[in-house]
């Protein structure tokens, strides 16, 4: 499952949207079920009203009634690993904290590690 969620997520990178940054990012997320969400990053004029490539996929999923991710491929084309950006990981961290996050490069080469390791004392509903 690992390589086809690691192909998926490279696909998404032509399907981004980013005349601005010229920065594309795909992702694909597996939930405990087996089931994959795609997504890619949707740049705006409105700079404030982008979506990432995660966050993306993890709203198609929740509204396909799925909240219990297992983990996530995000390939960028950088020399340095696309990792999640600070709001992605809070966005995750409501219903997965300690899901496997799979960080790709340009060259293909994968970082895995989880999501508390990138955000440590998240802030979640258990908070409230």
């Amino acid at each position: 499952m690992e390589d086809k969620l690691i192909t998926t997520a490279i696909e998404m990178l032509d399907r981004a949207y980013v005349p601005y940054s010229h920065f594309p990012v795909g992702a694909a997320l597996e939930c405990a079920d087996g089931s994959v969400y795609t997504g890619c990053n949707v740049e705006n004029a409105s700079y404030g009203l982008c979506i990432c490539a995660e966050r993306t996929a993890a709203v198609k999923a929740v509204s396909e009634g799925h909240r219990d991710f297992k983990r996530i491929v995000i390939a960028g084309n950088s020399e340095d690993y696309c990792t999640p950006c600070g709001a992605c990981r809070q966005f995750l961290y409501e219903f997965a904290p300690g899901m496997e996050i799979i960080c790709l490069n340009a060259k293909r080469e994968a970082m895995k590690t989880t999501l508390s390791a990138l955000l440590p004392h998240g802030f979640g509903p258990e908070h409230l």
